[in-house]
């Protein structure tokens, strides 16, 4: 038997119609009338799958299941550069999803963080150019 790999992450959610929507606007396919399926898988780049499942569904399996309030899951989406990074962010603030406004990051990266329609977070991050200025 080979080490164990991780293949997939998961998150439940509240509306899988919202949660579609919202992840694939940050690059992802999802199956067609994956928006009325109590489970959705997309491909992730590296070939990892993310996960929705309803809550009703994860009741389902266990009936004791609940949400947990600021889980603990962090993912990470890259832009292909910070101006990409500065749109999706304005985009995504008008509708209330923006969590911390863009800044240029100390370890060289334009940095920002959203939240999903279920309030996980996530960062935005894009790659500076190699002349620009630090800031914190």
């Amino acid at each position: 038997m080979g080490s164990p790999q991780i293949d997939a992450i998961g998150i439940a959610v509240s509306d899988m119609a919202v949660s579609v929507a919202f992840y694939s606007r940050l690059g992802l396919d999802f199956p067609p009338d994956a928006e009325a399926a109590p489970h959705a898988e997309a491909m992730l780049g590296s070939g990892i799958r993310l996960m929705l499942d309803t809550e009703a569904m994860l009741r389902q399996i266990d009936p004791d299941w609940s949400a947990t309030p600021g889980g603990r899951l962090g993912l990470a989406v890259r832009l292909p550069d910070p101006a990409a990074l500065d749109a999706l962010y304005a985009e995504l603030a008008v509708e209330g999803l923006g969590v911390k406004e863009p800044w240029d990051a100390f370890w060289g990266q334009r940095y920002a963080v959203i939240r999903d329609p279920d309030d996980l977070h996530l960062d935005l991050y894009a790659q500076l150019p190699d002349d620009a200025p630090e800031s914190t």
